[in-house]
């Protein structure tokens, strides 16, 4: 894929992600024609088509993302929804069904795609609870969202500063190490860490976890701050 396309893709998701549809399709339709596997493209053009009232198109978009991926639970519920809307409701019930067993295979599991949205949900209550400095309350949702999806590294950093405010550092530094696991990218969990190990006493730790973050986001404006005040206290 060339950097024109891979710009056109991205743009074209962003766009999506704001509602701006009708700009939106022009770009993802360019971009389904060159890579037709792409299940997210054609569940993204089925949804641009239901919203324009052109259901038989939506229907066979979502029905190509299921193509694909027979596992992808959100196109095959906007398939079910399509259908009904439709009237062909027998075909409706039977993707509902199809959908529902490949989400719970097992008695207790819950569909991934459900569990993120759940997890966001919980995760959106922790930082409300953070904001008002109810460290205890926040810590409990930041887990019930880290329960259900396991692998967020905002949602481990924020619970990592919940149980520093609480006098829990260790534990914080856990959940900091694992969100620089699961996205190294993320400069904010390595500020996070630093700042513990400046609390205990390790400065050179400290140092190295800013210096790093600022390596993977040089507009971090914290881990720079910090690392001036550091290099100003050794003097």
């Amino acid at each position: 894929m060339n950097q024109e396309l891979q710009e056109n893709y991205d743009l074209g998701n962003k766009l999506f992600e704001k509602g701006k549809y009708s700009e939106a399709a022009p770009l993802l339709e360019s971009f389904v024609k060159l890579f037709p596997h792409y299940a997210d493209v054609h569940n993204k053009l089925g949804i641009i088509a239901s919203f324009k009232g052109d259901l038989k198109k939506a229907s066979e978009y979502f029905e190509k993302a299921i193509e694909i991926n027979p596992k992808y639970t959100e196109a095959s519920l906007n398939l079910a929804v399509t259908y009904n809307d439709l009237g062909e409701f027998r075909k409706a019930r039977e993707v509902f069904a199809m959908a529902a067993q490949i989400a719970h295979p097992e008695a207790n599991a819950v569909d991934p795609f459900i569990a993120g949205k759940l997890a966001n949900e919980h995760f959106k209550v922790g930082n409300i609870y953070l904001e008002f400095d109810m460290n205890d309350e926040a810590i409990e949702e930041y887990r019930k969202a880290l329960k259900l999806h396991s692998g967020l590294a905002d949602v481990n950093t924020k619970l990592g500063i919940a149980l520093r405010n609480k006098g829990l550092v260790e534990e914080a530094i856990v959940h900091f190490v694992n969100a620089k696991t699961i996205n190294p990218n993320y400069g904010v969990a390595w500020v996070q860490l630093g700042l513990c190990y400046y609390m205990q006493g390790l400065i050179g730790l400290a140092f190295e976890e800013w210096e790093k973050a600022l390596e993977y986001n040089p507009s971090l404006k914290e881990a720079e701050t910090y690392l001036k005040l550091v290099k100003k206290e050794d003097k």
